[in-house]
């Protein structure tokens, strides 16, 4: 007898090409490969209806994101912004499992027509916190204001997760923060899915260094820039910075740097980017914000040679010896010089390919989650 099971979504997950939408389309693509009918559900704004979702699930429905007037409520707004009269409709139309793609999606968590669902809570960041970072990064004093106010709300709301059956998050250090808000033993950790199924990392050496992201999200853009003032400025070989939308800012401190060895791709399709990424010698990864499970690093893992990066961007994830960490420009410096005259040997190959089986396996968390949905 076939299986069902509903997904909200906090978005339309195709294309997937940014942070959580990758996670969730990709996690969609593996349980149709086992047969689940996937019944979605997608909040959009900014994104049109996919047909491509269509090949993967049994039913996809789109529903409109509230107005900026849903702010005005105790309730987070990327929360109450995110609530449709139709939803409730279609998942009670059957007892069909609930599998609610991050705090966003919690909006009906706790409604009394759903008690007794089995309800699947999978987290992408610890919201409060996430924002927190936001809220550091930010000049704008109204941006700043609402990033503070969401975080309040964000972390009041989050208790609405003890109506989960299930927690499942993306890396053991946020497992062990919901270990000890809530029932230890209904908190799981499953990293994110991806498009890898398998290493494609090629041998030999690079001739650049590539930074890659979504640019128009305030953290990546505060990273690149660090890469373009404080280490590419004291470097001699070639970067490249590649990813969607970066903004007029971004782009203006890219031409006034001091060195002209930066190169800026915008909006590369997924052909463009998968080239840059098996080509660069090093990817360099960096963040200010130690959130969530940067994806970013798991691509670079199975597409790229060397991975540098800093110890935030790892949050409690363990990779063994397969990245080089460095915290601090000098040290950035220092670790490219070194990389540059290296090639990537089959020896290193044959251990990443060893390493990824055991960590980042799309097929093997499919079945954990799978698991814990209908145990």
């Amino acid at each position: 007898m076939a299986k069902h099971l509903h997904i909200i979504s906090f978005n339309v997950p195709f294309p997937a090409n940014y942070g959580g939408v990758i996670d969730v389309f990709h996690k969609i693509r593996w349980l149709h490969e086992v047969g689940i009918k996937v019944h979605l559900h997608c909040f959009h704004y900014g994104r049109n209806e996919a047909k491509k979702l269509e090949q993967y699930c049994e039913s996809v429905h789109y529903y409109p994101r509230r107005s900026f007037l849903s702010n005005f409520s105790e309730l987070p707004y990327i929360v109450n912004s995110r609530r449709h009269p139709a939803l409730l409709q279609r998942l009670l139309q059957d007892e069909y499992p609930i599998l609610f793609e991050g705090l966003h999606c919690c909006y009906l968590m706790n409604h009394e027509s759903l008690k007794g669902r089995m309800k699947i809570f999978r987290e992408s960041n610890i919201e409060h916190e996430y924002y927190e970072a936001l809220l550091k990064n930010e000049a704008k004093w109204w941006k700043k204001f609402y990033f503070k106010f969401e975080a309040y709300r964000l972390q009041k709301f989050e208790s609405v997760l003890a109506h989960a059956n299930q927690i499942v998050t993306v890396s053991e250090k946020d497992a062990e923060y919901f270990k000890q808000k809530f029932t230890k033993n209904k908190v799981t950790n499953i990293p994110s899915f991806h498009e890898n199924d398998f290493v494609t990392t090629e041998l030999g050496k690079g001739d650049f260094i590539l930074f890659h992201g979504n640019l128009s999200v305030v953290e990546n853009s505060e990273a690149a820039k660090f890469l373009i003032e404080k280490v590419a400025i004291k470097s001699n070989y070639k970067f490249i910075i590649a990813g969607l939308n970066p903004s007029s800012e971004l782009k203006e401190c890219i031409q006034k740097a001091a060195k002209k060895n930066i190169t800026l791709v915008e909006n590369p399709n997924d052909e463009t980017m998968n080239k840059l990424m098996h080509s660069a010698h090093i990817h360099f990864l960096y963040t200010h914000q130690t959130t969530g499970l940067k994806l970013k690093l798991i691509n670079s893992l199975y597409k790229g040679k060397f991975v540098l990066l800093n110890d935030k961007m790892l949050h409690g994830v363990d990779v063994g010896n397969e990245c080089i960490i460095a915290n601090d420009e000098n040290s950035f410096v220092q670790k490219i010089d070194e990389l540059m005259l290296k090639n990537f040997m089959p020896e290193q190959l044959e251990q990443r390919n060893e390493w990824v089986k055991t960590k980042f396996n799309n097929e093997q968390n499919c079945e954990k989650l799978l698991s814990l949905i209908y145990s």
